[in-house]
């Protein structure tokens, strides 16, 4: 598998695995405390959606000013790969949320 599609695969894991992670963690301390572990999961998994994507990408800015670069300079290869990262994580940190929204039932 060439770099690219590894580097791709990492971001939408690792934004997967802060969101799931962080969500079923944060809930544990809800269900110690006796609050409603369920609907924490689902509170939790919206609010950490871009937490997980900043981690996936490195939590720098580096891919927006590459992306500032690459607009400015004309080079639109640059551009499509640092906006196929960008793609990768936020689809790993939404495929987390629906996941863990799906799991812990309708709000309410």
């Amino acid at each position: 598998m060439s770099e690219f599609v590894s580097d791709l695969t990492y971001a939408f894991f690792i934004s997967l695995g802060v969101v799931t992670g962080g969500s079923i963690i944060g809930a544990l301390a809800c269900a110690l405390t006796g609050d409603l572990p369920l609907h924490t999961v689902a509170v939790l998994a919206e609010r950490l959606k871009i937490w997980g994507m900043v981690a996936a990408l490195g939590g720098t800015f580096s891919t927006i000013r590459n992306i500032e670069t690459g607009i400015l300079g004309g080079q639109l290869k640059v551009v499509a790969k640092q906006s196929l990262f960008l793609l990768s994580a936020f689809t790993g940190a939404h495929m987390g949320y629906v996941l863990l929204t799906l799991l812990a039932g309708p709000k309410q």
